[in-house]
């Protein structure tokens, strides 16, 4: 058995692991394994914290002298894979209430319709299931996406026709009469 390696180079050995990449990790792992463990993943797993089915798929790899390709990562499927209609039928919704920017500066459409109002529509008119559609952050998240603002629609203010009236305008001042008295009309 070969000694243990003292808590120095056991840091050592993690920092450089974690420096490099899938494959070059794994050869290195599989060295390591070799020279300080005899070859044993749970003493592996004991001293570096290494996954003992990366550490023997590792050694795998160094003993077949082939790379073996990585599982493809699981994960929640997208909406737009799920749902491949759905931005189509958003827009279809969603459009007939919208405004462009009042002097058209962005690409933004702000709209009067919350997620939570599209969520509601798409089960009432486009026979959409509850449970198939996304939650109300996401749905949020998706609208912000297709360049929907959900706030009030922006409106330009009007001009105004009269300017205020300045101190100095002998109209903004109320009449006074004799001796300083106000005057009554």
């Amino acid at each position: 058995m070969l000694p243990r390696p003292d808590q120095k180079t056991i840091q050592t050995i993690k920092n450089a692991a974690q420096q490099m990449s899938r494959i070059n990790r794994r050869r290195f792992q599989a060295q390591v394994v070799l020279d300080h463990c005899n070859g044993n993943t749970s003493l592996a797993k004991t001293l570096f914290g290494w996954d003992q089915r990366t550490t023997r798929k590792a050694l795998l790899e160094r003993k077949k002298r082939k790379v073996i390709p990585d599982h493809a990562r699981s994960g929640r499927t997208s909406f737009s894979r799920k749902l491949p209609d759905l931005q189509k039928d958003i827009r279809e919704l969603v459009d007939p209430d919208t405004q462009a920017h009042p002097q058209f500066k962005t690409n933004f459409r702000y709209t009067r319709m919350t997620a939570k109002a599209v969520i509601e529509a798409l089960v009432k008119e486009k026979q959409y299931k509850k449970e198939e559609l996304p939650a109300l952050s996401t749905m949020r998240e998706l609208l912000g996406k297709m360049n929907y603002r959900l706030r009030r629609v922006q409106k330009t203010k009007p001009q105004k026709k009269f300017p205020k009236r300045t101190p100095s305008s002998p109209m903004s001042k109320p009449p006074i009469g004799e001796a300083g008295t106000i005057r009554k009309y």
